[in-house]
């Protein structure tokens, strides 16, 4: 009896310290300024129709150029990472080359190294290529596989049979051709849960976009947001709106392909 109050008590704890954040967010979306300030946060609005800080963000945050902005870094960077990632993967798993161990020890290290130390070295080698101030700069920072990445492909390589890759080049195909007909196809779970969680990942990303997208054209979501904090202050009440904007997409993409994620973790743990 115990141990189920406690699973059930850590479970509403749980939801708790999730949900209340959003709900101050929400509750901040609907209130005008005079009403935020004179109002605490857990304090439902008094007009549930009032969308006029929706329509504040929309525009003067330019919403739809982020989230075309967004959309392009997002499906180019993915594309790669799939790519660059599955190739390494099918490598890595299917052929014995020298210093192996080593190769995937530096993919250790690197996962090791805080990305924040190396940002002075990265910026310059990213002026270099005059790839500051476009979209080309953040899809060549996103396009590297990370770590996890590479894990989840090369635990789902490792659990499709090797005799599969023997058929088919006693049927004539090339390695490449194992990998594109035979490999590819049976990793749709691992590719789901790797753009699941590497999108995200982008969708949220701030710093980088801050840092090499400074034209007003090139916003992207997650800087449209900073266009309402200024020096003397800011509009929280319309930054929370362009927030609740900025999450739905995020949360109805979570709905409909969690079990995704889920089974994607799973197996690619268990296997």
């Amino acid at each position: 009896m115990i141990p189920r109050i406690g699973k059930y008590a850590s479970l509403v704890l749980a939801s708790f310290v999730v949900l209340v954040p959003l709900v101050v967010v929400l509750f901040a979306s609907f209130k005008t300024h005079a009403e935020y300030a004179s109002t605490g946060p857990l304090t439902p609005p008094r007009n549930w129709l009032n969308f006029a800080n929706f329509a504040t963000a929309w525009s003067h945050g330019h919403m739809l150029r982020g989230f075309v902005n967004t959309t392009i870094i997002l499906v180019v960077s993915l594309a790669g990472t799939i790519a660059v990632g599955t190739l390494a993967a099918y490598a890595i798993s299917r052929f014995s080359f020298p210093f192996k161990r080593l190769v995937l020890g530096l993919f250790l290290v690197a996962a090791l190294v805080p990305g924040v130390t190396t940002q002075v070295a990265t910026y310059q080698i990213v002026k270099s290529m005059g790839l500051v101030d476009t979209l080309g700069s953040a899809v060549v920072l996103f396009l590297g596989t990370d770590i996890v990445s590479i894990y989840i492909f090369i635990q789902f390589i490792q659990s499709i049979p090797r005799s599969l890759d023997e058929a088919a080049v006693l049927d004539g195909a090339s390695r490449f051709t194992v990998y594109r007909r035979v490999i590819l196809p049976l990793m749709k779970p691992a590719i789901a849960t790797v753009v699941i969680i590497k999108g995200i990942a982008i969708y949220n990303e701030f710093y980088i976009p801050f840092l090499y997208l400074r034209s007003p054209g090139l916003n992207v979501i997650s800087t449209a947001l900073f266009r309402f904090k200024g020096p003397y202050g800011a509009q929280w009440e319309t930054i929370a709106a362009c927030t609740m904007i900025v999450i739905i997409p995020t949360v109805v993409v979570f709905l409909v392909l969690q079990r995704f994620i889920y089974n994607g973790v799973t197996a690619g743990a268990t296997k």
